[in-house]
């Protein structure tokens, strides 16, 4: 067997469809373009959603109810498991974890879920602790610190000033 004697499976290579070569060729006069027409031109685009004019569905339809999507909390997950790279003793706070690469992203607010289990004391500052995983620590023998984010009332406050 040489690099000369091989060759693709049966079925794995198509033939191009050649567009415009006559009538017998099933791809002829108007090429799978159609009749006439926007659609039939060279350089014809349509953007998603285009009715020819008429108001589009998505305007027609109307817009209701509230969504709380852009004001929510988001948090940087951090599972047990990673806490265990940790020595014993050891602070953990988000620059820790960062460092570790256990937190990534440009979220800054973080929180400790419980997957895994902690086997060491650890000091453990994050924004938020899920119950499992701060029982876990405490279990261990560490602690968890809470870290509190600055009001909304507060901010607002000072951007009046």
């Amino acid at each position: 067997m040489r690099l000369h004697n091989l060759s693709p499976r049966p079925g794995a290579k198509h033939r191009r469809k050649r567009l415009g070569q006559g009538e017998s060729s099933g791809h002829g006069k108007t090429s799978g373009r159609g009749g006439k027409g926007q659609t039939a031109r060279s350089g014809s685009s349509i953007r998603i959603g285009f009715e020819g004019g008429q108001m589009p569905l998505i305007r027609r339809m109307p817009k209701r109810g509230f969504n709380n999507a852009a004001f929510a909390t988001r948090y940087i997950p951090v599972n047990l498991k990673s806490l265990d790279q940790f020595e014993n003793g050891a602070t953990v706070d988000e620059a820790a974890l960062r460092k570790a690469g256990a937190a990534n992203g440009r979220l800054t607010l973080i929180k400790i879920l419980g997957t895994g289990e902690v086997k060491k004391k650890l000091t453990v500052s994050a924004h938020a602790f899920s119950a499992s995983a701060k029982a876990a620590i405490e279990k261990a023998g560490g602690t968890c610190n809470v870290i509190t984010k600055p009001k909304a009332e507060s901010q607002k406050a000072e951007a009046t000033k």
